[in-house]
């Protein structure tokens, strides 16, 4: 299925107000250069056609301290038809699983609840309560990714979440007792409508709960490769607390999580039904102030955080390249994207990269145009060097790919800084 058509949005520099609060947004503490959009991977035929770039400046609001990226295409075109599959990575689909099983027992949860899961992907969490015969509805505005949860009975709407289907979930009794969203924060550009929209489809005592990278960790361990276009805003836990408190939502409890390199799982609640937060609430706070969350002259001294990490790496690759060595990689995230294309490499470095997914398989990445192959292309060819590009599965990846050593291959992995696993 071709995708859709990618109507340009017209974005002044620098971003002019914050979506977080409304203030005035300064210049840019870090630019990441001209980047494709981090999913739009290419087909062959594509490679003889001009392919768009765009610019990728990191702000952060001088008043609330959102960190945050200008939207230059529509939610539309970067979401309507989408790469990303959840379902095929082991470990993900084992943390959910056994968060399923703990919200089950935790709220008591049966025949007569409704789960609402909010970006719910291709079913990969939703399975898991339906399992348990408790009714469950996806929200998933990419059409492709929708198909196969239906496929798999998954109830899923095809829509973007906001006020609009807030209300119309609502008006028709579906409001949730447990509302979901993983890795969706992030995505989406009118924040404070898709906070209010939590607000308007959860029970009186629902409870929601919300995953997301750390802002802390990005910070502290330079993960800039998870800022993209697609990404349109960074968070701390204060951040997060003072835009659900603006909607009448309370966050309760906290959990800090190593997914995707460490991510937060917020709970809250209602407001006016909400009781005291747990300390871990307060505590992180602090700790995002303490981390200098709160001062701009943090993100300035994160982006020489960044260019040094860049240096290293084109450092590493440079050196191996002249002993001749064969560099390939593994995995085809966005997150790869991005650090690739700030870092300039391509097949001069990286002769190609292997995915599980076969939706990826046969594509090329966006900007580097480095090929993509099944991972059993690795014992066809033997490299010398594995880079690990979605390093946040660094482990589970080198468990499964274990025979890369038989040969003499090594894995490398290029955040927070260059390190070699024989």
């Amino acid at each position: 299925m071709d995708a859709p058509p990618r109507p340009s949005v017209t974005v002044s520099e620098p971003a002019v107000r914050c979506r977080g609060c409304g203030a005035a947004l300064g210049s840019p503490f870090l630019d990441l250069g001209p980047t494709p959009l981090a999913n739009s991977y290419l087909r062959a035929e594509d490679l003889a056609k001009t392919e768009p770039f765009y610019p990728l400046p990191v702000h952060v609001c001088p008043a609330c301290f959102l960190v945050q990226v200008p939207v230059v295409e529509s939610p539309a075109a970067i979401f309507g038809e989408y790469a990303y599959f959840s379902s095929y990575s082991t470990s993900w689909l084992e943390h959910v699983k056994a968060y399923a099983a703990r919200m089950i027992e935790r709220l008591g949860l049966g025949r007569d609840s409704l789960v609402i899961e909010l970006a719910s992907n291709d079913g990969y969490l939703l399975q898991f309560f339906k399992q348990q015969h408790i009714p469950v509805l996806g929200v998933e505005p990419a059409t492709n990714v929708a198909r196969a949860a239906e496929a798999a009975g998954i109830s899923t709407l095809v829509d973007f979440f906001g006020p609009p289907l807030a209300d119309r979930l609502a008006g028709d009794g579906r409001q949730a007792d447990l509302l979901v969203a993983n890795n969706v924060l992030a995505h989406v550009p009118d924040l404070n409508g898709f906070v209010s929209g939590i607000k308007t489809v959860l029970k009186p005592q629902g409870l929601a709960t919300l995953e997301f990278p750390h802002l802390l960790r990005l910070i502290e361990e330079h993960q800039f490769d998870t800022i993209y276009h697609e990404h349109f805003s960074y968070f701390s836990l204060g951040v997060v607390r003072a835009v659900f408190a603006r909607h009448g939502l309370a966050i309760v409890d906290v959990e800090e999580l190593p997914t995707h390199g460490g991510s937060l799982r917020l709970h809250a609640r209602h407001a006016e039904r909400a009781a005291a937060p747990s300390a871990r609430v307060e505590e992180l706070v602090a700790r995002e102030e303490a981390a200098g969350l709160m001062r701009l002259e943090r993100y300035a001294a994160f982006a020489e955080d960044a260019r040094e990490t860049k240096r290293a790496l084109l450092d590493f690759l440079i050196a191996e390249k002249r002993k001749k060595a064969v560099i390939v990689g593994y995995g085809a995230p966005a997150k790869g994207n991005t650090l690739l294309n700030y870092c300039g490499v391509r097949t001069d470095f990286l002769d190609y990269t292997v995915d599980r997914s076969p939706h990826k398989q046969g594509l090329y990445l966006p900007g580097t145009r480095i090929p993509i192959h099944a991972p059993d292309r690795l014992a066809k060819t033997k490299p010398d060097y594995v880079l690990i590009l979605p390093w946040n599965l660094k482990d589970e990846i080198m468990q499964q790919m274990s025979a890369v050593r038989e040969w003499g291959g090594r894995f490398v992995v290029p955040v927070p800084h260059v390190q070699v696993y024989a």
